[in-house]
């Protein structure tokens, strides 16, 4: 069977991080799947189906603190931190290089969604691997 990432075929490979950090097309799919992974989370904690949104604002907070703020062109918006975010988390699961559930584990071991968020993002990092 193939890998699901070839069902992609739109995908580019980034040769930096900061062209996965700074794509947004790949940001604008990105917000789909973190809150799809926040949703999931929160429904497990709760016991029953909620679907969540993630603030910007957690997002590009989250962002700081996983030491990517240093990847990002100097002067950038809140909003474009969280764009930069959800751009790497979707672009590590594309790739393969961290399952649905493992975000979703990522979020539900963490008792604070910002840290549960930079927790994520550090492992997208670790795990992207750039042309």
């Amino acid at each position: 069977m193939k890998s699901f990432s070839r069902l992609f075929t739109f995908m580019k490979s980034h040769s930096s991080l900061t062209n996965v950090l700074t794509d947004h097309k790949l940001a604008s799919l990105g917000d789909a799947y973190v809150n799809l992974v926040y949703s999931l989370a929160f429904s497990a904690k709760m016991g029953e189906p909620s679907g969540k949104k993630v603030k910007g604002t957690v997002l590009a907070e989250a962002l700081r603190k996983a030491g990517l703020r240093q990847h990002m062109p100097s002067r950038m918006t809140s909003h474009k931190l969280a764009d930069a975010a959800e751009a790497l988390t979707v672009y590590a699961w594309l790739n393969d290089c961290i399952t649905l559930e493992q975000s979703v584990t990522i979020l539900l071991k963490s008792d604070d969604l910002i840290n549960g968020l930079t927790q994520l993002l550090m492992k997208a990092k670790e795990a992207v691997r750039l042309s």
